[in-house]
């Protein structure tokens, strides 16, 4: 059975993974994204076999539009990119809370039944535990602190998934993302600015030295990188398989210092490469990874581990590096 699915941030970079998958399975696919932060190109392959809409995730007439007759709305769109969350933080609570609650309104106006939200690990900033269940209360440690600006709408959204409109869903479910990577991702992430910073340093220094690479932070920080394709796979496992009202961590639990990672992609660039930290910005998390054993049960297991993740990449990245540069008004 053709299932008909809407994915707001169809364009940005999970978003776009997952519209291919979709289109792949042979679903009627409904791409809603004003590209304020996604890039339409990351679709060409399958332009014609979507419904593009050109809108904005908080025009709720538009969406709810866009939704009638849909089985399913898989909601992405968000203002995401660490810079953004000290200097944009007014559009990022903007776009996260009102788009949330565009979203759960046109699921009710168009009668769409199911509904999956993008959360982020975000919600944890510093986590108690690690690895980290979903269990774990969220926090918002500072509402001063722009940096909060994007955890916070995550939590509001959550709130709004589950509780406004509940009495409507056959199914809801959120997912929290744990620091997916891959091809088209972007430039304002920690692996292609470190793919970056590397390129420029190798133009720079001749002959096959030791390349100090200045980091962001002391190196000792810790995330756990998941690559997008397993990522694309275990949101749709999550829906298929997964329960009502349930929260499900995306990732990967192979954690890795930041160190650790700059010098991966130094070795998959062919170069050799040492760290050089520096001050972490405020708010920054010291350690990230997240417990997937909830999505395990259900049957996931990520498949590309880092190195061979961070290859793809890399390769992706060196062989067409403009396809991954995308120019908005954002920072």
């Amino acid at each position: 059975m053709v299932r008909k699915i809407v994915v707001t941030g169809g364009s940005g970079f999970i978003g776009a993974h997952l519209v291919r998958e979709l289109v792949s399975r042979g679903e009627k696919v409904v791409v809603i994204d004003n590209q304020l932060r996604g890039d339409v190109t990351r679709l060409a392959d399958v332009m014609d076999e979507v419904d593009w809409r050109n809108v904005d995730v908080r025009d709720e007439d538009a969406v709810t539009g866009a939704a009638r007759g849909a089985d399913l709305i898989i909601h992405l769109a968000a203002i995401n990119g660490t810079r953004n969350f000290y200097q944009r933080p007014e559009l990022v609570l903007d776009v996260g809370i009102r788009g949330a609650l565009a979203v759960v309104n046109a699921c009710m106006r168009a009668g769409v039944p199911d509904l999956v939200v993008a959360s982020s690990a975000e919600v944890y900033q510093q986590p108690p535990v690690i690895p980290t269940p979903e269990t774990v209360a969220l926090m918002l440690p500072d509402s001063l602190n722009p940096r909060y600006s994007y955890g916070g709408s995550k939590i509001i959204s959550e709130l709004i998934a589950f509780n406004y409109g509940r009495e409507h869903f056959r199914k809801v479910q959120v997912f929290r993302p744990h620091n997916v990577y891959g091809p088209q991702m972007g430039t304002k992430h920690v692996i292609p600015e470190l793919i970056a910073k590397i390129r420029q340093l190798q133009v720079k220094q001749s002959g096959s030295g030791t390349l100090r690479l200045p980091i962001q932070g002391t190196g000792q920080e810790t995330r756990a990188f998941c690559y997008v394709r397993d990522a694309v796979e275990g949101i749709m496992l999550m829906y298929d398989r997964g329960a009502h009202r349930e929260i499900y961590h995306i990732g990967n639990d192979q954690e890795v210092t930041i160190g650790q990672l700059a010098q991966k992609l130094g070795k998959a660039m062919g170069l050799d490469v040492e760290p050089v930290g520096s001050q972490a910005p405020d708010g920054e998390t010291s350690r990230r990874c997240p417990d997937i054993s909830k999505m395990r049960a259900i049957g996931y297991q990520p498949k590309v581990d880092l190195d061979q993740g961070l290859e793809l990449t890399v390769a992706a990245y060196l062989k067409d590096p403009v396809d991954h540069t995308h120019s908005n008004p954002l920072v």
